[in-house]
């Protein structure tokens, strides 16, 4: 009788952002469905040397974002002379966005795949590929029956209910290897979120590239606004919080504010990108607004949401922003006094509207407006953490700390996944999974202490032999100012 062949190994990098995180979870899925045959089965390893198969899923938004996937390509490459890899495989946008460029540079890599091509992996793993396989964008959007495998922390995932974008910000590429708006149906986004609840996940968060317009595309007899899609999520048994990524500023509708005001499970928390805060900034980015609606829209939700947590991003460095423009912007900020923010150094892409534009800024001094608006939201990050301190917080357990693997970790509804900051725990016998009380009791500027409270709610990820021991934790110990 044959022995079983020896599962194959396959290594996942995922750059960008979390968009492509659940492509790259979809890619996984594939690989880990391959029936056993000519392609054989494969296995997950978080180490490239073991791996005889790479998968690499790009990022072609901005200069850094394209020269991390360049080098994160050239570095794998070194694995089919130095390590186990055999075949390299090339995904996401920065393929899409170049690929006849990519094919010719990089002889290294075997098979290219764009942003829409995740299915097309299964031929690339079965040896029945060509090498370029790069499609039309508009090709594919994420089905509930479409395999993935959630990676890094089960008891969060995102979700994306739409792909692509009609917008035209004028510094943006997006729309160009993402296609048009496309919004999945309401009933479909549900079954995935259904399936997501029974594999452990508490937490998901809704996400595309413009959350606001999602159903805008479908048609009169299908159409749905985001309330209505929020509403069917958050209603799934099971769920604990529905968060919403990227929304636009514009009028909100009432339904979603009250949900984000009222529903037990929707967290106030709103992702808010608002990019600048000059009406002569605004119009250059064609954002197709002024700041007096981004003012309009920030007082009614603070007004009408309790205990509303406002993330947002800005460009600094943007063609003709000035330092009137700039001291604009922060007022702005200072006025707003947003929980989160995000401030990106505007960069040049050559098939974007701003890199058309005169009064290019240099990026010294690009580099210093970063620096002086980040130093001002640091300073409201911290005050704000500081009026926490002494609350009692629901917290989502995610486990031990990457940098202190000895502490536990987890995050309040005021903090999203990878980008909010975290709460270390402190005193108490916690699990990944679990939804936990704790008393705040250190605050710096991003992240927080808490002893837990002796009551858990809801059921663990791991069993209970795997739960940390308990430890007292300081910012001290974390290495962070207090």
């Amino acid at each position: 009788m044959p022995s079983a062949a020896v599962p194959r190994k396959i290594h996942f990098v995922s750059l960008g952002c979390p968009k492509n995180r659940v492509d790259t979870e979809v890619m996984v899925g594939v690989a880990l469905g391959m029936n056993a045959g000519s392609a054989g089965e494969f296995v997950l390893t978080t180490e490239a040397d073991e791996a005889e198969v790479i998968v690499v899923n790009t990022c072609g938004f901005i200069g850094e974002a394209k020269k991390e996937s360049i080098d994160t390509i050239f570095e794998m490459a070194e694995l089919k002379k130095l390590g186990a890899c055999k075949k390299l495989v090339v995904t996401g946008c920065l393929s899409q966005r170049y690929p006849t460029e990519l094919g010719t540079q990089m002889p290294e890599v075997d098979h290219f795949l764009g942003s829409s091509d995740m299915l097309k992996l299964a031929k690339v793993l079965e040896g029945k590929a060509d090498r370029m396989l790069v499609g039309n964008p508009a090709d594919w959007v994420i089905r509930a029956s479409d395999p993935r495998v959630i990676t890094g922390n089960r008891a969060s995932a995102y979700v994306k209910i739409a792909e692509g974008c009609n917008r035209t910000c004028a510094f943006c590429t997006i729309p160009q290897f993402r296609g048009k708006q496309r919004s999945r149906p309401i009933g479909d986004v549900v079954r995935e979120v259904e399936q997501l609840v029974a594999q452990g996940v508490r937490e998901v968060n809704l996400i595309s590239q413009d959350t606001i317009a999602y159903g805008r595309d479908h048609t009169k007899e299908e159409r749905a606004t985001l309330a209505d899609l929020v509403r069917r999520v958050a209603d799934v048994k099971g769920l604990e919080w529905a968060r919403v990524f990227y929304l636009y500023p514009e009028k909100i509708d009432d339904a979603l504010i009250d949900l984000l005001a009222n529903h037990p499970h929707v967290v106030p928390y709103v992702d808010m990108p608002l990019q600048h805060a000059s009406d002569a900034m605004l119009k250059r980015m064609r954002r197709g607004h002024g700041k007096d609606r981004q003012k309009r829209v920030v007082e009614r939700m603070r007004a009408s949401i309790p205990d509303l947590v406002f993330r947002t991003a800005f460009i600094v460095g943007h063609p003709g922003e000035t330092d009137e423009d700039f001291e604009e912007l922060c007022d702005f900020v200072k006025w707003a006094r947003f929980e989160h923010v995000g401030v990106f150094r505007y960069s040049d892409e050559e098939t974007a509207k701003s890199n058309e534009l005169d009064g290019k800024v240099k990026k010294l001094v690009a580099s210093n407006r970063w620096r002086k608006l980040m130093t001002l939201q640091r300073k409201i990050a911290r005050e704000k953490n500081k009026a926490l301190v002494g609350r009692e917080l629901q917290v989502l357990v995610e486990g031990p700390s990457e940098e202190h693997d000895l502490v536990m970790m987890g995050r309040h509804r005021g903090q999203a996944p990878e980008v909010d900051g975290q709460v270390y725990l402190s005193g108490g016998d916690v699990a990944p999974g679990e939804m936990r009380r704790v008393r705040i009791t250190q605050a710096s500027d991003y992240d927080l202490v808490g002893d837990v409270l002796e009551s858990s709610e809801g059921t663990a990820l791991v069993t209970k032999s795997s739960r940390a021991t308990k430890r007292r934790v300081s910012l001290k110990v974390l290495g962070a100012s207090s």
